[in-house]
């Protein structure tokens, strides 16, 4: 058989004396401040720094205004609730006074009122004889002398 020459020189080359990389020792990883902030809160670290105290008044205003915010929802969602509320009682009372009026009509019409008046047996009738106007003349004579 014939002899591979070409992978021999291969091996050659890989066997020679590997280097081996100086590894640099690894800096601790720098935390963020917002990741410091984050664990300071939660571990409870935060609130044993002077940096509380001075920092007390804005938490104050901060709470203020969610206590606000919490009651300005609290109101607007009990008005949005009587004003519905109001909607449904006028369009009921639009509804009674539209059938109060349309019964009214019809009991004041004259056919109407002149059979509940033949039925009471009162004595009213019915007047036969259309109204006439009635004029008054008066004496300018009399007026100027009061």
């Amino acid at each position: 058989m014939a002899k591979n020459e070409y992978r021999e020189k291969e091996e050659e080359i890989k066997e020679e004396p590997k280097q081996e990389k100086v590894k640099k020792p690894k800096a601790p990883k720098k935390e963020s401040r917002l990741g410091k902030a984050f664990m300071s809160i939660i571990d409870g670290s935060i609130l044993t720094r002077d940096n509380v105290l001075r920092l007390l008044p804005f938490i104050f205003f901060l709470t203020f205004l969610i206590i606000v915010y919490i009651a300005n929802s609290y109101y607007s969602e009990k008005t949005i609730r009587q004003t519905e509320r109001v909607r449904k009682e006028i369009k009921e009372l639009e509804l009674e006074y539209i059938s109060v009026k349309s019964d009214y009509m019809v009991c004041s019409k004259q056919s109407s009122v002149a059979v509940r008046l033949d039925s009471l047996s009162s004595g009213i009738k019915e007047s036969v004889v259309p109204p006439k106007k009635i004029f008054v003349k008066v004496d300018s004579t009399k007026t100027q002398n009061k």
